[in-house]
C-alpha cells in the first residue's frame, strides 16, 4: 500500500478529494441541481470502494437531518398562522436615522433567524423593506444586505437557527455521545451580531445606492403601446404568425383581444387569424414599434395600456420575478428558449441594475439577478414553485389570517425550545412533538405540513455528512491537520484561527452545510493533536461557516436580495471581506471567552 502513497494520501484519499474539488468545479460552473450533484458524488465513492453501502447511506440517517426534516413542517405552522408577519408589522417602525432603521431590521431579523429558516425569513422581509425603505427615504440597496447579513448571523445563535449547527453537533454527538444543548452558541451568536450590527453601521459607507429595479416598472404604459387594426386591413383572415406580427423590429406582441370577444389572449399564438377591430399589445421600444403602421397597416391606439402598480386589470396579472444564480435562463432570451409558451407567461421588460433595458424584452440576453415584469391572464400562483429553479416571485397571494393560531404556533415554537434546552428530552423528539401539536391545532394542514418539506436541501444536508466521513476515513482530515499545525506551530488559538479563516473563505463558494461537514473532521483531528477538548474549537467553526458576507453566492439568503438590490458582484466583495475579518476576530475572541480551552484528559 505504502506505493500507492503520493504526496501523504492513499488511491482512496485522492479519489475523495478529487471527487469533492470536482464536485465543487460543477456546482461553481454549471447549472446542474445542486442535490444531484452531491449525490452524484456520493455515488462515486460508493462505486469506487471508498465508502461501503452503510457508510454511503449514513448520512441519511443521521439525528440532525431528520430534525431539519421536522422543522420545516414547524416552520410551516409559524408561516401560516402569520407568526412572521405580525412581528414584522409590529417591530419595524418609522425610525428616524439610517442607525436605527438598520438596528429595527437587523435584531428582528436575526432574532426569527435563530429559529427559522434564513431563507424564509429573508423571502417575508424582502417586499417589507422594498416598501418600508420608500417610506423612510432610504434607498433599498442600504438595507438588503444588512437584511441577509443579519439572518445569518441570527442562525448562528442557536443549534437549529442553520444547518451547519445541526450537522457539526450531530458529528460531535456520533464521536463523543455527548449532545450538546440547543442554546450553546447562544452567547457567542448574540456577541458576534452585536459587533456585526455596529460594523455595518460603521461601514455604511462601504454600501452601495443603487436604483430599485421596480422603479424601472413604474409605468408600463412608457414602453407599451397599443396597435388597433382597421376593418379595411388588407391582411385581415391571415394568421399572426403569417404575418410576422409576434416578434417584430423593436419588440414583441404580449396580448391580443379581439373586437367582439372580450378574452385576453397571451401569449398569442402564431395561428391566430387577424380580424378587424382586433387590439394588439406591443413591449419594447415605441419609436420602432409605431412602424407598424407602414409596415402592416395597423393604427397606433394612444392609449395608455397599464400601469404596474396595479394589482390587475381585467384579466391581466403582472409579477415581477428575479432570475436566480443556477438558473437555466442565463444567456439565453426570450424569443429562444421556449419559456414563455411552457409557463404561458408574456415578457414586457426588463430591468438591470435599476434600468430598463432599451431593446426588445425578448432578444435580451439574461443574466444573473435581472429583474424581469411578466404578464399573464392567469394566476401564477399555482405555477411559480415549477419556475422556482429559475425564478424568484416575491409576490405572495397567500396571506394569512392573524388570530388564534398565531398565539398557538408561537407558544408550540416556544415550548419546544425550552423543552429541549432544559435537557427535558432531545431535540428530535421535541421537534416532533411540536409537528403533531401544530397539526392537532390546526396551524397547518397535512397537505401544508408535506409541501413545506424540502426535499433538496435534506439531500444536500445528508450527503454533506457522508462527504465529512469520507475525508475523515481516508485520512484526509488528519493529514490536512498535520500540515495545518506544521505551518501555524502548537497555539492552539492560531490553530482555531487558521481552520476557521479557511472554512470562511471555503462557504463564500460551496453551502455553508458542506464547508461544516468537510471541516469538521480536520477541526476535531487539529484540536486532539494539540492535546485539547475540541468542543470550543467546533464552535468557533459553527460560526465561522456561516460568516459568509463576501459574495452573493456564499449564502441563498444573498441571492434572495441580490435582485431586488439591483446589487453588482463587487457590491459584496467591498463591505464583505471587511466583515469577514471583523467577524473571525470577534468569533475567535467571544468563544475563547465563554468556552475556555481543556486540556484532554
Amino acid at each position: 500500500m505504502e506505493s500507492f502513497m503520493f504526496l501523504g494520501f492513499g488511491p482512496d484519499a485522492w479519489i475523495t478529494i478529487v471527487t469533492v474539488l470536482l464536485m465543487f468545479t460543477v456546482l461553481l460552473f454549471t447549472r446542474l441541481r445542486s442535490d444531484v450533484v452531491f449525490l452524484c458524488a456520493v455515488g462515486v465513492l460508493y462505486v469506487t470502494g471508498v465508502l461501503d453501502a452503510k457508510e454511503a447511506l449514513s448520512g441519511f440517517s443521521q439525528t440532525s437531518v431528520a430534525v431539519v426534516g421536522v422543522l420545516f413542517v414547524v416552520i410551516a405552522g409559524l408561516t401560516h398562522t402569520g407568526v412572521l408577519q405580525w412581528i414584522v408589522k409590529n417591530l419595524l417602525g418609522t425610525p428616524k436615522t439610517y442607525t436605527r432603521a438598520v438596528t429595527r431590521l437587523m435584531l428582528p431579523v436575526a432574532a426569527l433567524s435563530s429559529f427559522l429558516s434564513n431563507t424564509t425569513v429573508v423571502a417575508l422581509f424582502v417586499n417589507i423593506v422594498k416598501i418600508w425603505s420608500k417610506k423612510l427615504g432610504i434607498s433599498p440597496s442600504k438595507l438588503f444586505i444588512p437584511l441577509s447579513y443579519a439572518s445569518g448571523m441570527g442562525g448562528v445563535c442557536t443549534l437549529i437557527g442553520t444547518p451547519p449547527n445541526l450537522i457539526i453537533s450531530g458529528l460531535y454527538e456520533d464521536r463523543t455521545g455527548e449532545a450538546m444543548n440547543i442554546l450553546v452558541t447562544t452567547i457567542p451568536g448574540l456577541f458576534c451580531l452585536a459587533v456585526g450590527v455596529l460594523s455595518i453601521i460603521a461601514l455604511r459607507r462601504l454600501l452601495p445606492n443603487r436604483k430599485a429595479p421596480e422603479e424601472a416598472f413604474e409605468c408600463t404604459g412608457d414602453y407599451t403601446v397599443e396597435m388597433l387594426v382597421p376593418s379595411d386591413n388588407p391582411h385581415i383572415g391571415l394568421s399572426v404568425g403569417e404575418l410576422g406580427l409576434n416578434t417584430v423590429r423593436g419588440g414583441s406582441l404580449i396580448e391580443l383581444r379581439h373586437f367582439d370577444d372580450e378574452k385576453i389572449l397571451s401569449p398569442v399564438p402564431d395561428d391566430e387569424p387577424l380580424m378587424g377591430g382586433d387590439r394588439l399589445v406591443y413591449a419594447g421600444q415605441i419609436g420602432e414599434l409605431l412602424e407598424l403602421e407602414m409596415s402592416h397597416g395597423l393604427v397606433n391606439a394612444d392609449h395608455h395600456v397599464f400601469h404596474y402598480e396595479e394589482a390587475s386589470m381585467g384579466k391581466r396579472h403582472l409579477r415581477t420575478a428575479y432570475i436566480n444564480f443556477g438558473s437555466s435562463l442565463i444567456g439565453t432570451t426570450m424569443g429562444t428558449n421556449g419559456f414563455e409558451r411552457e409557463h404561458k407567461v408574456t415578457l414586457v421588460a426588463v430591468s438591470r441594475r435599476g434600468n430598463r433595458i432599451e431593446e426588445s424584452p425578448r432578444e435580451v440576453k439574461l443574466e444573473a439577478g435581472d429583474t424581469l415584469l411578466f404578464e399573464s391572464i392567469n394566476e401564477l400562483t399555482a405555477d411559480t414553485k415549477a419556475m422556482s429553479h429559475d425564478l424568484h416571485f416575491f409576490e405572495s397571494d397567500d396571506i394569512p389570517n392573524i388570530g388564534w393560531g398565531t398565539l398557538c404556533s408561537s407558544l408550540i415554537m416556544i415550548a419546544m425550545v425550552a423543552l429541549s434546552a432544559l435537557g427535558v428530552m432531545p431535540l428530535l423528539q421535541c421537534a416532533i412533538l411540536a409537528v403533531f401539536a401544530m397539526l392537532l391545532f390546526r396551524c397547518c394542514t397535512p397537505e401544508q405540513a408535506m409541501r413545506s418539506v424540502n426535499w433538496d436541501i435534506l439531500i444536500i444536508f445528508a450527503c454533506s455528512a457522508v462527504l465529512g466521513v469520507a475525508i475523515q476515513k481516508t485520512g484526509i482530515a488528519e493529514r490536512m491537520a498535520t500540515g495545518i499545525l506544521d505551518i501555524c506551530g502548537t497555539n492552539p488559538i492560531v490553530v482555531m484561527t487558521a481552520i476557521c479563516f479557511a472554512g470562511t473563505f471555503i462557504t463564500e463558494f460551496i453551502s455553508n452545510t458542506a464547508a461544516g461537514a468537510m471541516f469538521f473532521p480536520i477541526m476535531y483531528e487539529a484540536a486532539e493533536k494539540l492535546g485539547y477538548e475540541p468542543f470550543p474549537f467546533l464552535i468557533a467553526l459553527m460560526i465561522a461557516v456561516s460568516s459568509s458576507f463576501a459574495t452573493p453566492i456564499g449564502s441563498p439568503t444573498h441571492m434572495l436580495v441580490y435582485g431586488p438590490g439591483g446589487y453588482r458582484f463587487s457590491d459584496f466583495l467591498r463591505i464583505g471581506l471587511l466583515m469577514n475579518i471583523i467577524m473571525l476576530a470577534a468569533n475567535i475572541l467571544i468563544v475563547n471567552i465563554v468556552y475556555p480551552l481543556t486540556p484532554l484528559h
